[in-house]
């Protein structure tokens, strides 16, 4: 994710630009703590959502089509996928982005809110004060440092909540919908898919709930929660399973609780979407608690 984001690369291929650290969460999420200084920046059509927010100075950073408005501590920017911008930096400053892959971010958005993916809405901001959001974007920027995944992840559910509960920064698109399941509907499959996390879950039983054909249902799923239903379901296990490693019980128990065939099922899988193990992740939260 990080080295695919239009954002990120950008800012790797200046000279001027230095990475504090990062993290890839996986699943499409990560973040990264810069600084910089006397610097010009582009960023064109940006692969994927950026949050930004100012850590220290930026009172010299300006965007361009703005003139003589700069930044400052706590400032926030939001970029969404497909923008573009120039800007001019003076002074050193710090600041830290959280980077999230559009499906990534749709599904978040139909997750927390209960909406169809198709509405989620991101506008563009330069230098709005959201103390909230901006708090949590400082929570994930300590986390970032100190590499603790499960403090992150925490933060960035923080963000997304008060992102889209804020009406000048996220919303809903005022669409007449076509085609995609119907909420009564995407409740009644995803409740299904709660309670059976520990069992197979196969595309025909959900099909069978929803009255439709294999093929139907998987494109009709995929338009409302913004990802297939095997990621989906595969997401709500990994969820699952880091909720879990909170706590005592063996990682083998943990992966049959959450539908993996064993703990080397879990493990490989685990690593592939957040980039570490259950055994790794479990030890970080414990040196953190």
């Amino acid at each position: 994710m990080l080295h695919t984001a239009t954002v990120f690369s950008s800012l790797s291929a200046s000279a001027r630009a230095e990475r504090v650290s990062s993290l890839d969460l996986g699943e499409g999420r990560a973040t990264a703590i810069w600084r910089n200084s006397h610097d010009r920046m582009r960023y064109e059509r940006a692969d994927g959502h950026t949050l930004s927010c100012y850590l220290r100075g930026g009172d010299d950073t300006r965007l361009i089509d703005l003139g003589g408005v700069t930044g400052w501590p706590g400032a926030l920017c939001i970029m969404p996928q497909g923008a573009s911008s120039e800007w001019e930096i003076g002074n050193k400053f710090e600041f830290v982005h959280l980077y999230l892959a559009d499906e990534e971010l749709r599904r978040l958005f139909s997750e927390t809110f209960d909406r169809d993916a198709r509405l989620m809405l991101l506008p563009e901001a330069t230098f709005d004060h959201a103390p909230g959001l901006a708090h949590s974007l400082v929570q994930l920027a300590a986390a970032t440092r100190a590499g603790n995944r499960m403090l992150a992840e925490q933060a960035i559910v923080l963000a997304i909540e008060q992102l889209f509960t804020d009406p000048r920064h996220g919303g809903e698109r005022r669409l007449v919908l076509r085609g995609g399941l119907a909420p009564a509907l995407r409740r009644r499959l995803v409740d299904y898919i709660e309670a059976n996390l520990a069992q197979p879950i196969r595309l025909r039983d959900l099909a069978a709930i929803a009255d439709l054909s294999e093929f139907h249902l998987q494109r009709m799923f995929q338009q409302t929660c913004g990802v297939s239903p095997y990621d989906f379901i595969l997401n709500r296990r990994i969820d699952r399973a880091r909720r879990m490693l909170a706590g005592n019980e063996p990682i083998a128990q943990i992966a049959a609780a959450c539908g993996f065939s064993s703990q080397s099922h879990l493990t490989r899988l685990f690593k592939v979407a957040t980039g570490t193990t259950p055994f790794d992740y479990r030890r970080t939260a414990s040196a953190a608690s």
